[in-house]
């Protein structure tokens, strides 16, 4: 947590020095309830130059001419704040920002408010309004090609570093690790960090300061999404075949911990899912899908999808002929549609190897551990589908950014049980 009077004591010292690479201070003019100057496009431009760097701090209220404290009126401050978020989501991908109101005294002593903006640095490459900039100095200045390409190397899906092995900014382990989540990883008598950074759920920035990784995140922390905005799974029930919020029936964001997700979107499908019923001779169910299917097909989505790709979450869209499971990412490598169930390549190979030795799965999957890694997941899901239902699941992949799974219903109609028994 920051502490407010360090914090203030190392704003005043800052002042006295001016700007740097790390701090951009901005008057605000306002009118009305609209921010007049500076403009919106100029600023979203700075968050975005911090966010490509290092990371840095925004004061606004401050002159950066003459670095006088002029603050902001108490009527302004949520039309600010406002402005500010705004500005982080005109970013691709937005920027994460946060945000501190704190006053500081003027040269005449006099305490004014003033809005201090934390930008950190970014996994992603943003692009503001004027294009892609970064910090040189006390400026920002559009990066140069070969600057770009090789932040695009680092940073984005097509980095050669794991993604799922890269440290997360902002995720510092003594505030982002819940305490009941590691347990699960700590064995032995081996020092608690050694224990999290062996099976990198935790290691060092370019500053050698400890934090977790995007696998950490995803297994330690309670909430990914306060650092990975897209890590959940979007749950939607709909009683008919089209997508209308009309025909909405239940809807759940899954969130938490990737074991916790997948449980969320399983127990989702079992709650919403029919089954019907043949009486006689005996009765006979019959699930619109085979839950072993379905429980393999979640673990999939949320063990291989591409989470280097923000603002892209999972969608488990559920009708009364269908279920649709949309994952975000291409296929790794020289995978391919037709070769998915011959073929096992994995994109995130930290966190499925966690989820195959720490996890065990749901009873209803028939199996000890979450993930088996012996490339059987596709066969099970296409084989036990097509069984119940009589119809092969489809895999389509569009424009190497999702992959898109649809298991149909089974009925007792399509199974042929109607006349069979029921007449």
């Amino acid at each position: 947590m920051i502490n407010t009077t360090e914090l203030i004591r190392e704003l005043i010292y800052q002042i006295r020095l001016g700007e740097d690479s790390g701090y951009e201070f901005k008057t605000l003019v306002i009118k009305g309830q609209k921010v007049e100057s500076p403009q919106r496009d100029s600023i979203a431009d700075e968050l975005a130059a911090f966010a490509n760097g290092s990371g840095g701090i925004l004061v606004l209220g401050i002159n950066d001419k003459t670095r006088a404290v002029e603050g902001i009126a108490q009527e302004h401050l949520d039309t600010v704040d406002q402005w500010l978020s705004n500005l982080a989501q005109a970013v691709q991908p937005p920027v994460l920002i946060e945000t501190r109101l704190i006053e500081i005294p003027d040269f005449q002593g006099n305490p004014k408010p003033v809005v201090w903006v934390k930008i950190p640095k970014s996994l992603f490459v943003h692009r503001s309004p004027n294009g892609y900039y970064h910090r040189v100095g006390s400026t920002k200045r559009e990066m140069p090609p070969e600057l770009l390409a090789r932040m695009f190397q680092q940073r984005s899906m097509v980095r050669l570093i794991r993604f799922d092995e890269q440290v997360v900014p902002n995720a510092m382990p003594d505030d982002a690790i819940d305490p009941a989540l590691k347990t699960r990883f700590l064995r032995g008598d081996l020092p608690e960090k050694m224990q999290l950074k062996k099976p990198y759920l935790v290691a060092e920035n370019e500053e050698q300061e400890p934090r977790l990784t995007v696998t950490g995140v995803l297994l330690l922390t309670a909430r990914p999404t306060d650092y990975l905005s897209s890590a959940y799974v979007q749950c939607v029930a709909y009683s008919g075949t089209e997508r209308n919020a009309e025909y909405q029936l239940d809807a759940q964001d899954c969130d938490g911990p990737v074991d916790s997700q997948i449980q969320q979107a399983f127990n989702f499908v079992k709650r919403n899912m029919k089954i019907e019923a043949v009486k006689r001779p005996g009765r006979i169910d019959i699930p619109q899908f085979d839950l072993g299917a379905v429980y393999e097909a979640i673990v999939n989505a949320v063990a291989h999808r591409d989470y280097a790709m923000h603002g892209s979450r999972i969608r488990l869209h559920l009708f009364s002929d269908r279920l649709e499971l949309s994952t975000p990412g291409g296929l790794p490598n020289s995978l391919t549609v037709d070769s998915m169930d011959a073929n096992s390549i994995t994109r995130n190979e930290t966190l499925v190897n966690l989820l195959s030795r720490y996890f065990p799965a749901d009873p209803a999957s028939n199996r000890q551990n979450m993930i088996e890694r012996r490339g059987e997941g596709v066969p099970t899901i296409l084989a036990s589908s097509e069984r119940l239902s009589t119809r092969r699941p489809l895999y389509e992949q569009t424009d190497n950014t999702e992959l898109k799974l649809t298991i149909y219903a089974a009925s007792k109609e399509r199974n042929g049980l109607v006349m069979q028994y029921d007449e």
